[in-house]
């Protein structure tokens, strides 16, 4: 028996009104001030006394949004989804569930997509194979039907119905959807006249005003507004968070959403927001029309993405590490290991490398790098610029495809290691032994048997069992050769020294300072 539960819980919605109502600024409106002509004194100089402070008040009054919002609120829409409740491979459910958990990593950025509920009817057990329903928001982008949202709100959904600012509703197709940066193309099919808008050919200053539009709450056609209250925003999302924030109010609902300038144009897509109540609390995060815009045309040509690969685990470039480079600034993304076979290795890239720009452009850190090699297409050709043994290099090489498979990954360190107390190595807080006496551990480099928790190796996350391979870009066999480079990077006055360590998970540089 397939059982359908509608969820939605709109028609049958309490309004709660507040009893009282406060009337602010009522005083600051109505009040006049009154000032006596003296005898003698000229009208003219009463009236070139108001118009300068009527006119500073005309100024600081901010416009309003109605012609703005008369404008672009036709090309938005809701988008309703039917899932399987069985079918857990919806982010939208999946997501449901772990904000349900109170210890879920997710409660502080929850995705938004007006979830309607798991359980069944009048709190019953839910019954295999029910239907649950969603939704979120959307907007056309073209006139002849194709319109954006977020992945998580189409996701592995059974159906999706979109309603527009009028009330027509229609059903809609997934063109393509990319997890990787929260968005999904869909298209109504059988008009040629939908009202659209386009994306923002200019990035958004922090301080612009923003219009969102949306569906929050399933309320359908909402406006607020806000101001761009910062960007390049990581929330941990994926590989290639590169959020715009915003102070205009975005509910559950509002997901896949657009926010508008001034002009009438998107500058991003709504997707999140950071709610320890559930509610918005004035910070909500957007994908920038830039990006949006790459991701769109690819779904429409090909039904999916296809990214750039260079074939590299990376790390920023802390201070420390960058002092014992000899860097001048903490800039770019240390090459911790290339992948074998990857573009990288087949053009000379090796672990220790900085990369400090592509193309020209100055990298900042091993997000950005990702994100700008996403960009390019596979089998472009990539001008990168390289820091290694104190001078920098430019090494030409063809993009491969990344893999669908693949994680791509800009790794941010290492977690905090524990172990016990040992008189290791006195500048480390290390127990060390060569790796060929150690089972399982290789030929190269020394193994880490014992590690000080108040040592400074401790508080930069190496752990027992790893593997040093080199301190301070010399290769290390035992112990020996270990204080030697510690000696030789204390002399040159260096404040830390760059250790390359093999864990299980992966190689990594570690910079730990010397005691």
């Amino acid at each position: 028996m397939n059982d359908h539960v509608n969820s939605d819980t709109t028609t049958s919605r309490k309004i709660l009104r507040p009893r009282r109502l406060a009337l602010l600024g009522t005083v600051a409106a109505l009040g006049v001030a009154v000032l006596a002509a003296s005898p003698g004194s000229s009208p003219l100089a009463l009236n070139s006394f108001i118009a300068p402070a009527q006119a500073a008040e005309s100024a600081a009054t901010p416009p309003g949004f109605g012609d703005l919002v008369s404008k672009v609120k036709p090309a938005v829409i809701s988008v309703r989804v039917r899932i399987d409740q069985d079918n857990d491979k919806s982010a939208m459910l999946q997501q449901n569930r772990m904000d349900q958990d109170e210890d879920s990593p997710f409660d502080q950025f929850s995705r938004q997509f007006g979830f309607r509920g798991q359980g069944g009817m009048n709190g019953m057990p839910r019954q295999r194979h029910q239907m649950v329903t969603g939704e979120g928001s959307g907007f056309f982008i073209s006139a002849d039907g194709y319109a954006v949202t977020n992945n998580h709100v189409v996701d592995h959904a059974a159906s999706v119905q979109v309603t527009m600012d009028d009330g027509t509703s229609y059903t809609a197709k997934v063109v393509g959807t990319d997890p990787k940066t929260d968005l999904a193309l869909i298209k109504v099919d059988g008009k040629r006249d939908f009202p659209y808008v386009k994306f923002s050919d200019q990035k958004p200053r922090i301080g612009d005003w923003v219009v969102a539009v949306g569906n929050p709450f399933g309320l359908g056609g909402t406006v607020t507004a806000g101001i761009v209250s910062a960007s390049g925003r990581d929330i941990g999302n994926g590989p290639y968070d590169d959020y715009i924030q915003i102070d205009a109010p975005i509910n559950k609902g509002n997901s896949g959403g657009p926010a508008f300038d001034m002009n009438g144009n998107v500058i991003g897509v709504n997707t999140a927001i950071f709610s320890p109540s559930g509610g918005s609390v004035g910070i909500g995060f957007d994908i920038p029309a830039s990006t949006a815009k790459l991701v769109v045309a690819q779904l429409k040509d090909k039904g999916a993405v296809t990214r750039g690969w260079l074939g590299v685990q990376v790390q920023p470039v802390t201070a420390e590490i960058a002092d014992s480079l000899g860097l001048k600034e903490a800039r770019g993304a240390i090459v911790d290991n290339p992948q074998d076979g990857s573009p990288a290795a087949k053009a000379g890239i090796e672990a220790g490398d900085v990369i400090t720009a592509v193309n020209g452009t100055a990298i900042k850190d091993s997000r950005d790098l990702a994100r700008t090699i996403a960009t390019l297409a596979p089998g472009s050709s990539v001008k990168l610029d390289v820091y290694r043994n104190g001078g920098t290099k430019t090494l030409t090489l063809a993009l491969g495809e990344l893999p669908n498979e693949r994680q791509a990954r800009a790794n941010g360190g290492a977690d905090e290691g524990n172990g016990q107390p040992t008189a290791g190595t006195p500048r480390l807080g290390l127990g060390l032994a060569p790796a060929g006496e150690v089972q399982g551990a290789g030929q190269k480099g020394v193994v880490v048997t014992e590690v000080d928790p108040q040592g400074p190796a401790a508080q930069r996350g190496i752990q027992t069992g790893d593997v040093i391979l080199n301190v301070g870009g010399k290769a290390v066999a035992n112990v020996g050769d270990v204080r030697s480079e510690l000696a030789q990077a204390k002399s040159s006055g260096k404040r830390s020294v760059l250790l390359q360590v093999k864990s299980a998970e992966a190689t990594r540089f570690v910079a730990v300072p010397l005691a």
